[in-house]
């Protein structure tokens, strides 16, 4: 008995490792643009991508931005929520390797987000991908690693639900 909670003990901790790895390059990242650039400034490394330093009061997409300072601690809850149910469920499904990975990349994800939220009142966005009039909007490694993550739990589904056929 203590052997398998040895094993998942040590599953769960690898886990929370790769998310911590994520949440370091996060922060890691953000801190470069925030003592690099000011906010608006924008530099073009390639025809169809810049580094750009914006900051998001709201969710994805910048939903909610506008809002009048309530969904700082709205995105905050539902963040600090996440984790708590994700830390959970890498808990119970250590052991599924694919499951976990793309949960780990999104409790990284959502904690880097949080802490933004918590410091500055905003998440710092500097990953600028445009074409043409095309622009999508800037992100963020906390956000590339949730939607990887989500990404990934799509696939898990996909290949848990062939696995029954």
């Amino acid at each position: 008995m203590a052997r398998k909670s040895s094993s998942s003990a040590s599953g769960l901790l690898q886990w929370l490792g790769l998310a911590f790895i994520v949440v370091l390059a996060d922060q890691f990242t953000k801190v470069l643009i925030v003592g690099y650039f000011q906010l608006g400034d924008s530099t073009l490394v390639t025809s169809f991508f810049n580094l750009v330093r914006a900051h998001n009061t709201g969710a994805a997409f910048s939903f909610l931005n506008g809002a009048s300072g309530w969904q700082r601690w709205f995105f905050t809850a539902i963040g600090v929520a996440a984790a708590a149910l994700i830390f959970w469920l890498l808990r119970s499904h250590a052991s599924q390797r694919l499951f976990s990975f793309a949960l780990a990349f999104i409790l990284g994800g959502a904690i880097g987000n949080v802490i933004d939220r918590v410091l500055y009142g905003y998440v710092v966005d500097f990953l600028d991908f445009h074409w043409h009039s095309w622009h999508f909007p800037a992100f963020n490694v906390a956000d590339s690693a949730i939607t990887v993550g989500a990404a990934c739990l799509i696939l898990d589904e996909l290949l848990r639900v062939r696995r029954a056929r």
